[in-house]
This record gives C-alpha cells, structure tokens and sequence, in this order.
C-alpha cells in the first residue's frame, strides 16, 4: 500500500497549487500532532483547507472538520506569523519529498518547509530561513531543526528534470547497480517509479545496464516525467491501494477512479481519515499505551508505569551485553587496537586534530574523530578480516583502559537494573491492589476514577445536551451570563431565558453538540452512553428541540426554588440580544436588553432527569428532561423541587457513584424530591447474558 507521497507526486501538487497563490491564510491549527491544516481564503472568496501531514502527504481539501477549542502551541505560532499572509509561491526543493510555501506580510516574508519523507517535520522559517519553530526538533549529522539555526534541507538528490541527454547518460553508465536500482536510487525515482520505467521501455528491472537500451529508457523517462497530471485511485480485492497523478504502465490494467485532480483524488482515499484527526487525538489522549496522556485511572496509570518499567528491564539487560561484547571484543584484537592508537597519536602530535580529521577519510579503520573527548570511531576486524563492528576508543587511555572503561559501564548497568526489578515488583504489588480495589468499587456501582487535569469548557457552566446532540449552555451567575452570551452566542444559535429575574442567559448552540463515541475508552462499561464534543453536527435546530431546551433553562432558573410547578420560557435570535442601554438607563452585569418579536413557551413542568454519561471519557451527570434521560441512560434519576437538601442528594450520588461532590453539585438545580432511581443510587448489578 502506497500511504507517502513520492517525488512525482508532489511535483503534481506544486502544479495544482499555483491557482492558490494570492489566497490569505485565515487560520491555522493542528487537529493531531501528526497534521497541520491552514485554512486559505481564495481570492474567488471561498475557503480551501491546506492539509499538511507530515511524513505523508499534501493536498487541499473542502471538508468539514473539527477543530480544537484550544489552538495547540505550534498553530499558536503559526497564526501569530501567517495570520491574513498572502500566499506569494509554492515551489518544490529539486525532486526532493519537501515543499516550500512562501507567505508575505506587510512586515516581511515567512517560509514553511514541510518535508514528507521519514518521520517528516514542518518548519517555520523567516525571510532569511532562520527557523522561528519547527513542528519537531531534530539533530541529524548533518543538519539541526531547532529554533533560532538556519534550515538547511538534506543534501540535495538528483533531479530527474535537471538532466540532459549526456549526463543521463553518463550516470547510468558510471552505475555499478542493476537498471531498476540505478534509476529508483541514482534518479532519484523510487522503486514504483523506476519499475514503470522499465515496463514502459520494455527492460528487465536486473538488467545490466550495458546491456539496455538507454535513448529508450530516455524517451519513457520523459514521457513519465512531462505526462498530463490529473488523479487516479487504484484498487485491489481490500480496497483503494494507491494514488498517483498519471496512470503508470504498471497499472494500467488495474480497477480505478479518475480525477480532476491529484488533491481530490488524495482527499477522496484519505480526506475523511484525516477530517477525523482530533477525534483520534482525543482517543489516543485516553489510551492506555499513551503515557502521560489525558485522563487515567489509577489502574490504567499503573498499567503503563509497569509497561515502561519491563521495557526500561530489557534496555539495561541487552546495555550490559552489549558493554561487556565490546569490551571483550577489544581485548581479543589488542594488537590491532594498540597500533590504531599509537598511530592516531602520532598523527594528532604532527598533524593536529584538523589534519587528522581530513587524512582519516582515507583509512579504512577509521570512521571519524573527536577532538573535544580526544577520541575516534575504530572499526574492529570482522571474522574475514575486513572491516566490522564501529567502537569508541580514548586516546589517553591504553587499551586495557579502553576495555576496562566498557567492562566498568556493563556493572553499572547492571547495578541498575537491580534497582530497576525492586520497583518493578513494587508496580507489580500496586497494580494488583489497585486491581482489586477497582472490582470492589464496580461491583458496589461506583465507577472508575478518572485523574484529569482540567475540566471540559462546557462544565465551567450549566449545560446540557438535547435528544438532537445539540449542547446548550447557560450562566451560573452574572460573570457567567456575559461570558455564555459574548462567547458562546453565534449566528444561528438560539437565545433562551426563563421569564423571572435574574435566570441564566442560555445559549443553544446550532452546530456545536455531541455525537455517540463509537470507540469509548476502555474504563467506560457498556451500561454508560458515552459521547463526544463535536463543532459540527447535522440535524439543524427546530422548535421541538428548541421546547426541550426551555425546560432545562426554566429548571436551572430561580423558579426550582421558588414554590411553583410550572413556568414560562422565551427564546430570541442572537441579533436581538445586546448590551446597549438607552439613554439614561444602565445594564448591570450579566444582565442584556432584548429586542423584537419572542418566541413563549409556557406552563412548562418543573421536572428533570440526571443520568450518568460519559462526555470525552469522562464519566459525568447530565441533567435534561426525564424523557431524554430515560431513553438514553441506564442508570439516573427524576427530579422535581422539594425539601431535601441538595447536599445531601450530591452526597448520596457521591456514595453510589464515586464522582466527586464538586462535579455532582453544579447538576442539581436545588433542594429536590426524588421521584424516581433506576440504579444511580440504589445500585443493581445487571449481569449480562452468556
């Protein structure tokens, strides 16, 4: 399966982009560590997402995706540079996997490199190439991708389009590899690109190259190399096997789908797995391989300490090994290790350290040097005789000192790893406690703890999620309304507020809701409806949805406490919600002039259910009609006000459940009755059929 790009193919991108150039760059994020998506306004007027994967691919794309509410610390960078920048070129670094998007400011140019080979990275460069940051830090031998050092790209490869007739012809006979490895690796093509070659110029793959045709292999080089790009699917019996932007001889009679373009082929194949990026951070984020990662119980957490510490075991295990085989391996060619340093010594006290660096190129048992710890990479003879295993050895140090200094690394690796087995038992010990404390709390019905560092944005306020996904958030108190109504309060939301003083300001959000999760972290049981936080969902709001979200907005106001069953709810369009007073008047905080026509809902029941969910895979109470409670939960309550305090209620859920009181609170509307409990207090075990 082709899953990366190959150097024709982002040849055929960089050709497609250039009606992009003159767009703004609007915004910029980073849905997953792997992926960066600029989104350009085009100068048609319309939007165009960049998708830059890095290590994979490149291509635009027109989808809805989702987006992190908190921008990640490279997009932060990336908006504070490219912000309203002009996209002024798209160009390819020779016939290299990397690209070069130049972006222009009114107070200079930006450069964003994107290097889809390897692990592949995104770099963040100024006019000059300084690298202000890069997605990835990297140190290679001959480069360093760190903020503040000058990019540099990978030493150039040969570029197939560069070449002439001659000095084709020349590297191919100057080739001692076969034809199918001359031109994959002395080309530069790639192993699909250079079999397509040889098809389309009817030679053997191992042929010699003296025995080959070379003008012919010249004219399909060509005839690949200048073809009309467009985009083609591949598939095989498991499905869509690869893309390229021309239909390779290699492939001709394989089944297919044809494209405008090599973008919308790619985002055809792979444009939806990469539109569901976020959702893969926040499920990886909660996997119990991802160490240090999102939410975790105190059995999961175990779990990976103990994963890490038997991997840790191994690494000091094959350490020692190797220490003391390197040991004894300068010991059994003495000879050979003693004339190596007497004769770097003598080359460093008549040549210095700059000429022997230059004259080492030429020794074959020398592969580098080091002055600054005075020592040098030797290779020690292989079984043959030749040239084998590469070692450090000190210039000051005899070769008894040499070996001892690997013997004396081994024991204390070995040292280590005895303390490294004292903890692991110790993990093993506590894992296994923890273990059993986990079963007692689930057979009792309280549910895993779950160890988060923050909470979700919506908890900081009253909400809900309504039988359409849609979430609806309301004020806790006169801060909290300014903030529901400034930031959570956009076009096609619906204004809801209970007719008495001093209710919530609610905001029913149009695109923003939940969607069922259909790969709930494992510590979410199969009893608990789990969800996630999605910016786009598909059913639009209607007045049924909008009936339902008005009971909650008269559950959470002052009327739960006030002595009556019923109440009345209106609800407005944003554009009919302000701040503005008219002369002479004031508005006090929390507090907003409505305008126009309202919509009423009146004499809605004071009643509500709490059920337990889990949002994001955190196990949580949600609070909305009994209807939508009951149809979705397996375990909540009904509610209507009455006596008994709400403390006292948190306090009892608290003793059924294990969630904290502080998340437990906030869902009660007030002092209440309990008309009804199906398994949130009193807990019943269903057992589950064989």
């Amino acid at each position: 399966m082709k899953d990366v790009m190959s150097g024709l193919d982002l040849r055929a991108i960089v050709s497609e982009l250039q009606v992009m150039v003159g767009a703004h760059c609007r915004k910029c994020y980073q849905p997953h560590y792997e992926q960066v998506v600029l989104r350009l306004r085009t100068k048609e007027g319309g939007n165009s997402d960049l998708v830059l994967v890095r290590g994979k691919r490149i291509y635009t794309s027109k989808r809805d995706r989702p987006m992190p509410q908190n921008p990640a610390p490279f997009a932060m960078v990336l908006r504070k540079s490219l912000s309203n920048a002009r996209l002024r070129a798209v160009e390819q670094i020779g016939f290299d996997r990397i690209l070069k998007f130049v972006f222009e400011r009114p107070f200079g140019m930006f450069h964003i490199y994107v290097e889809v080979f390897r692990d592949g990275n995104i770099i963040l460069t100024d006019s000059d190439d300084v690298i202000i940051q890069p997605l990835t830090h990297k140190s290679y031998a001959d480069r360093v991708l760190k903020k503040g050092v000058t990019y540099i790209p990978p030493p150039a490869a040969t570029n197939p389009y560069e070449l002439e007739f001659d000095s084709f012809c020349e590297l191919m006979n100057d080739s001692d590899r076969n034809l199918g490895r001359t031109l994959g690796g002395g080309l530069n093509l790639g192993g699909a690109l250079a079999t397509a070659v040889c098809t389309d110029s009817e030679h053997d793959a191992d042929a010699e190259i003296k025995d080959c045709d070379l003008q012919k292999i010249w004219d399909s080089l060509q005839s690949l190399l200048q073809g009309d790009w467009k985009g083609h699917l591949f598939m095989n019996e498991g499905g869509i096997d690869q893309a390229w932007p021309m239909v390779l001889p290699t492939l001709k009679d394989r089944e297919r789908k044809d494209f405008a373009t090599m973008s919308e082929a790619v985002d055809e194949w792979m444009g939806l797995y990469d539109s569901h990026a976020l959702a893969r951070r926040e499920a990886e984020a909660l996997d119990v391989a991802s160490p240090g990662r999102g939410y975790s119980t105190d059995v999961e957490r175990l779990e990976r300490r103990l994963a890490q510490q038997e991997k840790a075991l191994e690494g000091f295990g094959d350490k020692v090994e190797k220490q003391q085989a390197i040991g004894h391996l300068i010991q059994e060619n003495w000879v050979h290790v003693e004339q190596l340093l007497a004769q770097i010594k003598e080359a460093v006290e008549n040549l210095g350290w700059d000429g022997v660096k230059k004259a080492v190129k030429e020794i074959e048992w020398i592969q580098s040097v080091n002055a600054a710890e005075s020592s040098f990479m030797a290779f020690m003879p292989d079984e043959e005789g030749n040239p084998g295993k590469a070692i450090s050895l000190n210039l000051n140090e005899t070769v008894h000192q040499n070996a001892q200094r690997f013997f004396e690394s081994g024991r204390k690796q070995k040292d280590k790893s005895s303390g490294a087995i004292e903890a692991l038992e110790d993990t093993k010990l506590e894992l296994s406690r923890a273990r059993k404390k986990q079963a007692k709390r689930e057979a009792s019905g309280q549910i895993s703890r779950i160890k988060r560092a923050k909470r979700l944005w919506f908890e900081n306020h009253k909400w809900t999620m309504l039988p359409s996904g849609h979430l609806m958030v309301g004020g806790r108190d006169a801060k909290g309304n300014d903030s529901v109504v400034k930031k959570h309060l956009s076009l096609g939301d619906r204004y809801l507020h209970a007719d008495l003083h001093g209710a919530p300001s609610c905001s029913l959000r149009n695109n923003q809701g939940f969607a069922v999760d259909s790969h709930p972290p494992a510590h979410i049981g199969d009893d608990m409806p789990a969800f996630r936080l999605v910016d786009k969902i598909e059913a639009d709001l209607d007045d049924e949805m909008t009936e339902i979200a008005a009971t909650m907005a008269l559950a959470w106001s002052r009327a739960w406490n006030g002595g009556g069953a019923h109440g009345t709810v209106f609800w407005v369009k944003p554009g009919q919600v302000s701040k503005s007073a008219v002369t002479g008047e004031y508005i006090g905080k929390g507090a907003f002039v409505i305008r126009g026509k309202r919509t009423w809902y009146k004499d809605i029941d004071l009643k509500m259910g709490i059920g337990l969910v889990a949002i994001n895979g955190i196990p949580l109470l949600m609070g909305s009609t009994p209807e939508h409670i009951a149809d979705i939960c397996t375990r909540y309550i009904v509610i209507t006000p009455g006596r008994e305090k709400k403390e006292t209620v948190a306090n009892r859920i608290y003793k059924s459940t294990g969630l904290s009181v502080d998340d437990i609170l906030p869902i009660l509307p007030g002092n209440c009755e309990i008309i009804e409990d199906v398994g949130l207090i009193k807990f019943k075990k269903v057992e589950k059929d064989e």
